[in-house]
């Protein structure tokens, strides 16, 4: 697939509709996602077939992915936006 019509089919899918998830997603997707390795770019592609409410309990740290890989990309985003 073209990596352009690729990139705004995961920006199209990267805008929940909810203000909170779109504030980490869609940043994340232009400034991090292209330098990212194959298996962190297929880990973002998993995230974002998730549910917005399991997306953004596990953005407020309420919950945590029972799936590893979920888990990373979570992560990974979230340490983008927290101060160490």
């Amino acid at each position: 697939m073209d990596r352009n019509v690729e990139f705004k089919r995961l920006y199209w899918h990267s805008r929940r509709g909810m203000l909170e998830l779109d504030v980490l997603l869609i940043p994340f997707l232009e400034q991090v996602y292209p330098d990212l390795p194959q298996a962190d770019k297929a880990r973002y592609q998993k995230l974002i077939d998730c549910e917005d409410t399991q997306i953004y309990q596990w953005f407020m740290q309420r919950e945590r992915p029972e799936d590893p890989d979920l888990q990373v990309i979570v992560d990974m985003i979230l340490d983008r936006v927290q101060p160490d």
